[in-house]
């Protein structure tokens, strides 16, 4: 008797949970499908039917003047662009510093370390102003070179944290094989634990492609030319250059934003799991 109780209950409790769940999932995709069948409304479709309606059918058009009217393609191109060298240079520096601070040992190795994990809890808004004049006075305003050294130097504490996390759990074992194979410490580092150590450097370039790509606030302070905005910044200039009234050519800008860091997350999302989860675990 008691465990037939036992088992309506564990049923009751996992019914429970399924539909909290599927209302959670639930609120977060309306905003996208919404946004996204938005973007494809005409703008007759606006005045006539409701703001949750469906539209009548994929009106391209909108797509085609935010990519060439809305300069969607030069705001889309500027932050491609800086968003990727800036992550070629903190995965090679978080990957050297993680390596130098976990593996190898020297005398300030746990200062430095503590310096990186510093550098995350600084908030971003702080150093708007300092930087500015720094880059002011070095020339370096209104340049894409501003973005990535920002870009560079605030995602580097997050990066060192995450891959010191994996490589404290790297076996010591294959390094000290390796080197017994002839290895040097570069070879030790880019042909042996690199190749291995794949999940965090995935999960390293994913979440700070996530932030750079999302950058509004470096973006604001350190460029004022049109022809170096990146794409959060350009989006704040659609209303204005399609009017109040184009709607769908506005929602068709956000889409073409977000639909990058939604097939990235897609694509490698149990990598990312993996790679975040990894070191938690001891033994």
């Amino acid at each position: 008797m008691n465990s037939k109780r036992n088992r309506k209950r564990l049923t009751v409790s996992g019914t429970a949970v399924k539909v909290i769940i599927f209302v959670i999932c639930l609120i977060d995709i309306y905003p996208i499908f919404w946004m996204l069948t938005a973007s494809f409304k005409k703008s007759s479709e606006w005045s006539a039917k409701p703001a949750y309606a469906l539209p009548d059918g994929f009106y391209f058009r909108n797509y085609i003047d935010a990519w060439n009217r809305g300069h969607m393609s030069t705001f889309f191109r500027n932050s491609l662009v800086d968003t990727l060298i800036s992550l070629v240079f903190i995965v090679i520096f978080s990957s050297a510093v993680g390596f130098a601070v976990t593996k190898m040992d020297w005398k300030f190795r746990n200062a430095v370390n503590r310096y990186f994990q510093l550098g995350i809890m600084v908030p971003v808004a702080t150093a708007l102003i300092p930087l500015f004049q720094i880059y002011n006075s070095a020339g370096l305003y209104n340049t894409s070179s501003a973005l990535i050294l920002s870009y560079i130097a605030f995602g580097l504490s997050l990066s060192v944290y995450l891959v010191t996390g994996y490589l404290r759990s790297f076996p010591d074992e294959i390094m000290e094989a390796a080197v017994i194979d002839g290895c040097g410490i570069y070879s030790l580092m880019f042909r042996v634990i690199v190749p291995l150590m794949k999940n965090a450097i995935v999960t390293v370039l994913v979440l700070q492609f996530f932030f750079k790509w999302n950058d509004l606030l470096f973006s604001m302070t350190f460029v004022s030319s049109t022809e170096l905005k990146t794409i959060q910044t350009g989006l704040m200039y659609f209303s204005d250059e399609f009017g109040s009234r184009n709607w769908g050519a506005i929602f068709a800008s956000v889409s073409m934003s977000i639909v990058p860091m939604l097939v990235l997350y897609t694509i490698l999302n149990k990598t990312i799991i993996e790679g975040m989860t990894a070191g938690a675990v001891k033994g």
